[in-house]
Parts: C-alpha cells; sequence; structure tokens
C-alpha cells in the first residue's frame, strides 16, 4: 500500500534519482554489461569483475547519499533515498554471496578438491542463480518504486519508519 503526498514537481523530479541510479546498475550493469563483458570471458575472464567492482561502488554510493539524504534533502526526497539504500543493502549482500560462492568454486577447483563440473554447478546453483532472481524481482519492484516516485507515493512502511504527518494528507 502506498500514500499520496503533497510535494513539488522539483521534490518529485529529485526522488526519481535513486531509483534511477539504482535501475541503472541493475539492467546497464549487471545484465548489459555482463553480457558484453560474457562475449569476452574466454580471452579475459578478469573483465568479468568489472562488474562488480562499478556495482560495489554504486551501491556504496546509494547508500553514502541515503545517508547525507538525511541531513539535507526534503523530507519526501530522503525517504526516497532510504527505499533504495533498504534495497541496496539486499542486493549488495546478493552480490556477496555471488563473489564468496565463485571465490569457493575456484579455490576447490584449483587446489584439486572439485572437479570443474562440480565447481561450475555450484558457482552457478548457489551463487548465480539467486542472484539473477534477486536481480529480477529488484528490477520490477524498483521499475513500481519509481512509478511511485513520479505519481508522489510513498510506501506505508517508509510513512511508518519516517513519519511526518504534515508532508501527507
Amino acid at each position: 500500500m502506498s500514500i499520496h503526498c503533497d510535494v513539488s514537481p522539483n521534490e518529485i523530479k529529485q526522488a526519481n534519482i535513486p531509483h534511477e541510479l539504482f535501475l541503472s546498475n541493475l539492467v546497464g550493469n549487471h545484465i548489459l554489461m555482463a553480457v558484453a563483458l560474457g562475449g569476452i570471458f574466454g580471452s579475459a575472464p578478469w573483465a568479468m569483475m568489472i562488474v562488480p567492482l562499478v556495482s560495489f561502488g554504486i551501491l556504496g554510493y546509494t547508500l553514502w547519499r541515503a545517508r547525507q539524504s538525511r541531513r539535507r534533502d526534503s523530507w519526501y526526497v530522503m525517504c526516497h533515498w532510504q527505499v533504495c539504500a533498504r534495497r541496496s543493502r539486499i542486493f549488495m549482500a546478493m552480490l556477496g554471496l555471488l563473489l564468496v560462492v565463485a571465490g569457493l568454486g575456484w579455490l576447490g577447483y584449483a587446489n584439486g578438491l572439485m572437479i570443474k563440473e562440480a565447481a561450475i554447478a555450484l558457482v552457478i546453483g548457489i551463487g548465480i542463480l539467486p542472484m539473477m532472481v534477486t536481480l529480477l524481482v529488484l528490477v520490477m519492484i524498483e521499475s513500481d518504486a519509481l512509478y511511485h516516485a513520479n505519481q508522489a507515493k510513498l510506501p506505508a512502511w517508509v510513512m511508518a519508519r519516517f513519519p511526518r504527518p504534515d508532508a501527507c494528507p
């Protein structure tokens, strides 16, 4: 459930920024960039590290900016930064899980503890598959959040966590 707020068009424009940044990371970096770099994976596998490095940079900026927004942005804009910060933490945890599982799979294969197929199954089943499901769900949720930001709406949980009764009827 979302609640309509009485905010200015400028605040709506500013509230879109965190959602657009998060969606750019999910779609532009994790889908488009990953596919492009996957094409050169055979000759330069290290290039795939660009995707999580860029992602951690964007997610880190989002968390930093969300902390800053508590002091410098209007209440409505700050709330939308907090929504993205919450989802950024979830995505960072999944990205971290993928990197740990990939590292364990590589170590297991490099030290002769696993055959190549077992290492690949481990990375895909416990790392990549949950990451892709999370990515898909977050793209849908963030697209909805961007729509709600344009409609001057906030989720009820945000209103409960960051109340400001004078801003919303």
